[in-house]
């Protein structure tokens, strides 16, 4: 599903694009803790990944950025980079350290000022700090899930687990944000450190609970889809792999959506004609999603992804009707509901190209 040089233009994926533009698939959870809901029969709930606590966690205040002279303004910036690579405890002991927790949060915000507002402050030096203060902070085994016998999870009354060290994590993801999308990054100098395993670290975070991280780690990705041209089939490689584990082994994943939305923005920039390989990932990857029984939670990601492919080739559009109605449930009355609005946008064609097979993989 490599797509062309024309569809890496038409991708959707320029860094300082939003993913989630007008006539793309509804916002996925994170509006839920932003607005709230009608009623919720769960309350919050906080949890944590399992860090490695830093044995000194003593952080000295260091000098402002923007006051440091410019000959000394990078070994500053290198300085807080790693002051933010010691990790505290906000589980066990919350209140502990809190001197040395605000350190670091302040450390964190200044940086992500420093990247946004100054010129000439990613130098060569910076690219193997920053990725590696990511990774530390951010790469982490993560709680076990509060649902493990697969119930269905409902969007509109269960809480999800919030990740109680989100006032350090949040500011890391602003701050790897803010340096993907600075006018001085260049992918050239970065490609060293955001490599193949970089990005299956990143893609393994998706199974957060936390849906405030999930819609960094879905931003986050799409601007690395975006200018690591390197990176792009290894990436929707890596998310194929997720969704077969999904639909023929666990059905339970987090991330199911956000991964959804990120295709969506990539399907939007396929060439026309469609390669067969385009072909058989909506036949073989994106239509058995239909058959799990969390569907609804990311039904409109989905059928936004689908109708992508209709509109750039109606003729798939009777292979997609023979596909749903194989998948058709006989008991489970929101997934029919689901499937009756995914075949709302869709429009019969005589013509017929690819089969649809439900198959299992060996």
């Amino acid at each position: 599903m490599e797509p062309g040089k024309d569809e890496a233009s038409k991708a959707g994926v320029g860094a300082s694009q939003q993913l989630s533009p007008a006539g793309v698939p509804p916002p996925t959870q994170i509006n839920k803790l932003k607005f709230g809901t009608p009623s919720l029969r769960k309350d919050k709930r906080q949890n944590s990944s399992r860090f490695n606590i830093s044995k000194n966690r003593e952080l000295q205040k260091l000098p402002q950025l923007t006051e440091a002279p410019d000959s000394n303004k990078e070994e500053l910036f290198i300085q807080k980079i790693r002051q933010c690579c010691v990790l505290f405890d906000f589980v066990s002991d919350p209140l502990s350290d809190l001197k040395w927790k605000e350190v670091k949060r302040a450390a964190l915000h200044e940086m992500v000022e420093y990247v946004t507002t100054q010129k000439n402050v990613i130098t060569d030096a910076i690219y193997s700090e920053a990725v590696n203060m990511f990774a530390i902070n951010l790469f982490r085994t993560l709680p076990p899930s509060s649902n493990p016998n697969g119930a269905e999870f409902d969007p509109e009354e269960d809480e999800p687990t919030l990740e109680a060290a989100w006032p350090h994590l949040q500011l890391v993801y602003d701050f790897f944000l803010r340096f993907l999308e600075s006018p001085d990054f260049q992918a050239n100098s970065a490609k060293r450190y955001i490599d193949q395993k970089f990005v299956l670290q990143l893609l393994e975070l998706f199974d957060s609970e936390d849906p405030r991280e999930r819609d960094f780690l879905k931003t986050t990705l799409h601007r690395i889809y975006g200018k690591f041209l390197s990176l792009r089939s290894y990436i929707r490689k890596q998310i194929n792999n997720i969704f077969y584990s999904f639909i023929y082994e666990t059905e339970h994943h987090n991330g199911i959506a956000e991964l959804l939305e990120i295709l969506g923005s990539i399907i939007n920039g396929f060439a026309l004609p469609l390669k067969d390989e385009h072909k058989v990932f909506l036949l073989k990857v994106l239509l058995p999603l239909h058959k799990v029984k969390s569907l609804s939670v990311y039904h409109p990601q989905l059928a936004y992804c689908v109708v992508q492919f209709l509109e750039k080739d109606p003729s798939l559009t009777e292979p997609v009707i023979k596909c749903l109605l194989k998948f058709w449930p006989k008991t489970h009355s929101p997934k029919e509901d689901s499937l009756l609005d995914t075949g709302d946008h869709e429009e019969q064609d005589e013509s017929v190209h690819v089969e649809c097979e439900d198959n299992s993989p060996p």
